[in-house]
């Protein structure tokens, strides 16, 4: 991807994707799970979850939500 299109859109480069937030939306996706799910996991600490803008929506770091995933897999 061009890198002023990065940097207009907000996009991520590759070195990036790892520090990548996800919203809620995004994670319950990716873990098959419900969004009061996913807020109860990060209220009992299961799960980092990082508080942004005024409104204090709630974002995940993909590598967090990926040892979670890896964590679920080897628990079944």
């Amino acid at each position: 991807m061009h890198q002023a299109y990065r940097k207009r859109r907000g996009g991520f480069g590759e070195s990036e994707v790892s520090k990548r937030m996800l919203t809620v939306g995004e994670v319950c996706q990716l873990l098959n799970i419900h969004s009061n799910t996913l807020r109860r996991w990060g209220a009992k600490g299961l799960i980092k979850e990082y508080r942004i803008g005024p409104g204090g929506q709630r974002r995940y770091v993909a590598d967090d939500v990926l040892a979670l995933l890896v964590e679920r897999h080897n628990s079944e």
